[in-house]
């Protein structure tokens, strides 16, 4: 089968598809044969800058596809039974290959509305935003939410999510993409390019941190007590200064979850949520696609299909 792994750190060219051995389910674990593969922002930290030890090592975390065979254990699924999730995150999972196994309760079953390709794109963006929304800022109907980054890979599910729990919700994009945002739902979209977000919100009750090093800047948006949901490590110092000046914030690095992947599962399956898929890159054109996410430039989810 093929594999994308790298033995040393560095730009997108250290990404290498290799020929391996299809791995075999261990207990609790099933091999899923990989219809396609989603890429994050995560996939290219690491792959310059480490975090799953020393090379060589393979990146990838997000993946639907199709139960090719059943560890010993497995009750919740068989062969055949297609799948979606993001198995192990932060350990090392290999998801840019043909098959992967993943323990069982680390998937959920593939939402029937949507094809693979947008199903790969779903569990890391859209598992950050259901977390940090409904889990840690626990939000409500009626309330307020600002997205920075609104058209972006966790942005654009943040806001679906968002609105399918009732709130009112702000997003910021680039004036090109104002369209496509209000078309998820948003309820007011900022060009952060012209416009001084902090000066013309007001009454935030959340405020999704999508965009690092903007909590301060965003705070003056906030009503008092707000919640600040922080999702890059290096806003650990701005999410201190938010609490001692009377918000509630929280770093949160996001977690494989079945029962939201179910919960996500069944808000696609209500059309109430969608995946746009902004690029498809086969698996050979790996170092392309971490090269346009790098970019910084896309709308919605850049996957590989397989």
């Amino acid at each position: 089968m093929r594999k994308v792994m790298q033995s040393r750190l560095g730009g997108p060219e250290v990404l290498e598809v290799r020929d391996v051995e299809v791995p075999e389910p261990g207990p609790t674990e099933v091999l899923v044969e990989v219809k396609a593969a989603g890429v994050n922002p995560v996939d290219w930290k690491m792959r310059a800058g480490g975090g799953l030890g020393d090379p060589p090592f393979s990146v990838g975390w997000d993946v639907s596809g199709v139960v090719a065979a059943v560890g010993p254990g497995v009750t919740r699924f068989e062969v055949g039974d297609e799948v979606f999730g993001m198995p192990r995150f932060p350990s090392e999972a290999a998801a840019y290959a043909d098959y992967v196994t993943a323990p069982s309760r680390h998937l959920a079953v593939k939402p029937s509305r949507l094809s693979h390709v947008q199903a790969a794109g779903l569990p890391l963006a859209g598992l950050t935003g259901w977390q940090a929304l409904v889990t840690v800022a626990g939000i409500a109907a009626g309330q307020r939410v600002l997205i920075p980054a609104a058209a972006g890979g966790v942005g654009h599910l943040a806001v679906q999510i968002a609105k399918a729990r009732g709130a009112y919700v702000i997003g910021t994009a680039s004036a090109a993409k104002h369209g496509f945002v209000k078309g998820l739902g948003a309820d007011e979209v900022i060009d952060y390019r012209t416009t001084d977000v902090g000066a013309q919100v007001a009454d935030v009750d959340v405020l999704l941190a999508t965009v690092a090093g903007q909590i301060r800047e965003l705070a003056g948006t906030l009503v008092p007590g707000a919640r600040v949901v922080a999702l890059n490590g290096v806003d650990a110092g701005a999410v201190q200064w938010a609490v001692e000046n009377g918000l509630r914030a929280d770093f949160m690095l996001v977690e494989p979850d079945r029962g939201d992947l179910e919960s996500l599962a069944s808000l696609a399956e209500d059309g109430l949520l969608d995946v746009h898929i902004d690029t498809a890159f086969p698996l050979e054109r790996v170092a392309d696609a971490h090269r346009m996410g790098e970019q910084g430039r896309t709308i919605g989810k850049i996957v590989l299909s397989l």
